[in-house]
């Protein structure tokens, strides 16, 4: 049996993935984009949480430096994001007894500007996440691990909307 032609299109096909590695995520950045800048994003909701300014913008300036071949630049980004946190705010998520709620609601709305030098494409967007958590819990004990949360998702949204075609 002549296992050349089955040698042939493995080849083929390892060489595909090989080069292809990159996309399986689904990121998508223009050759001559090289370096990606995110300016610090103020808090400019009436409720602050003083560590929420710093923990989104330090969760970007990561996953763009970690996850994408890109040079984090303190300015003038070929990739630029500026923005602002616009709310932050704390609700009734679910009904529970007595007329009272069974759990509390944290949602961050934040508003992100995203201009690229290179392939001129730009956008702002407004993105929002929450994380719902018990009633009975004091926020002053939850909030730093609940703002962790919240902050990780809105980044991701970020990244997919500059970088994943989603």
């Amino acid at each position: 049996m002549n296992t050349a032609p089955f040698t042939t299109l493995f080849v083929i096909c390892t060489l595909l993935l090989q080069t292809n590695c990159y996309t399986f995520k689904g990121i998508t950045i223009a050759p001559g984009v090289k370096t990606v800048s995110v300016d610090n994003f103020p808090n400019l909701s009436s409720n602050v949480a003083p560590a929420l300014s710093q923990t989104l913008t330090e969760k970007m300036k990561n996953k763009f430096a970690s996850e994408t071949r890109l040079t984090l630049v303190p300015g003038g980004g070929d990739a630029e994001f500026t923005g602002a946190i616009l709310n932050y705010f704390i609700e009734p998520a679910a009904s529970g007894a007595g007329d009272q709620a069974a759990l509390n609601r944290l949602t961050i709305v934040i508003r992100v500007e995203y201009t690229n030098s290179v392939t001129d494409e730009n956008w702002s967007q407004t993105f929002q996440q929450f994380e719902n958590f018990d009633r009975n819990a004091n926020l002053s004990d939850a909030e730093t691990e609940l703002i962790d949360l919240i902050t990780t998702r809105l980044v991701d949204d970020v990244f997919n909307k500059a970088f994943a075609n989603w």
